[in-house]
């Protein structure tokens, strides 16, 4: 039997990725999302008393029998939600220090999400944002042989690599001219290094629109603590920058930096009701993916896409 939680590098060994996403989601719970709506469904809620106007198709005859009283079955509608997966696969998604690289560790996020999000029959999309040569788009289905058909074009993004600049917020932004007409679920996995905050600003955007936005915030361990020693050169994933220094020079203050960093960006989408997620790349997987469920579970009623 496989252990509760394995090691995001253990899992990357696993196999072909639909393994590993359903690795994943077997860990984690099963189940995105139910919306709490009276309506018409084949989900049994509760009884009530039967009073005029009620459908007669709607009573309970055998409770009828039992207490010779008249009683309506009432029902859980469940509203089919329309998804799109987000991939930042931009350069510096490529880093990998203290765990596997960030594009891999957000592939496989998204993919376990896939997995749950076909099983629940939602409508299921994917964009893949980085590279501006190459456009990666896959329109939302909810058959279940779309599954894979999104893990096929995703496995292809991770095996690809990052490369490019291309911050998400195009990507975001093509979102909500696909969606004007009805609100979706945008789940975004990506480091959120965009020096001019325009992808914070197209998360606000998403929300301000009445959509349901959720972001992983991918990061290395080494990114967020500067663990190395001895003279050190480091070069920009997305520049053709160098910098050689000495990290224990500067290693309080960019730790600090970083911490800020990661404080602006959560305050930030929090301050728009977005759901915020730091996911480190040294973290499980399922462990991730829970977190990011029981927070969508705790949603308001009036939170949640229809």
């Amino acid at each position: 039997m496989l252990p509760k939680q394995l090691d995001p590098s253990q899992l990357a060994r696993l196999g072909s990725l639909p393994i590993k996403a359903r690795v994943i989601v077997e860990g984690a719970i099963s189940g995105l999302h139910r919306a709490a709506m009276h309506g018409s469904s084949v989900e049994f809620a509760e009884h009530k008393e039967y009073s005029p106007g009620d459908e007669l198709r709607h009573v309970d005859w055998k409770a009828y029998a039992k207490g010779d009283r008249y009683y309506v079955k009432q029902f859980e509608q469940e509203s089919q939600l329309t998804v799109y997966l987000v991939l930042d696969a931009s350069a510096s998604m490529a880093f990998g220090g203290g765990g596997i690289a960030k594009l891999e560790y957000a592939g496989l996020s998204l993919a376990a999400l896939a997995y749950l999000v076909i099983q629940q029959q939602d409508k299921l999309g994917l964009l893949a944002c980085g590279d501006r040569k190459i456009e990666t788009i896959v329109p939302p289905r909810a058959r279940t042989t779309h599954l894979h058909d999104v893990l096929a074009v995703l496995d292809g993004v991770m095996k690809r690599g990052a490369a490019g600049d291309e911050s998400p917020a195009e990507a975001l932004g093509r979102i909500a001219e696909l969606t004007r007409r009805r609100r979706a679920l945008i789940i975004l996995a990506t480091d959120l290094f965009d020096t001019e905050d325009n992808t914070l600003r197209a998360l606000a955007a998403l929300r301000a629109q009445r959509h349901d936005v959720s972001v992983l915030h991918i990061i290395d361990p080494h990114e967020r603590t500067l663990p190395y020693e001895g003279l050190t050169q480091f070069e920009s994933l997305e520049t053709s920058n160098k910098m050689l220094v000495n990290p224990a020079a500067i290693r309080r203050d960019y730790q600090e930096r970083m911490e800020a960093f990661l404080t602006k960006c959560r305050s930030t989408l929090a301050g728009a009701g977005v759901d915020y997620h730091l996911a480190m790349t040294d973290a499980p997987l399922e462990a991730t993916l829970l977190e990011l469920l029981v927070a969508r579970s705790r949603l308001a009623p009036g939170r949640r896409a229809s």
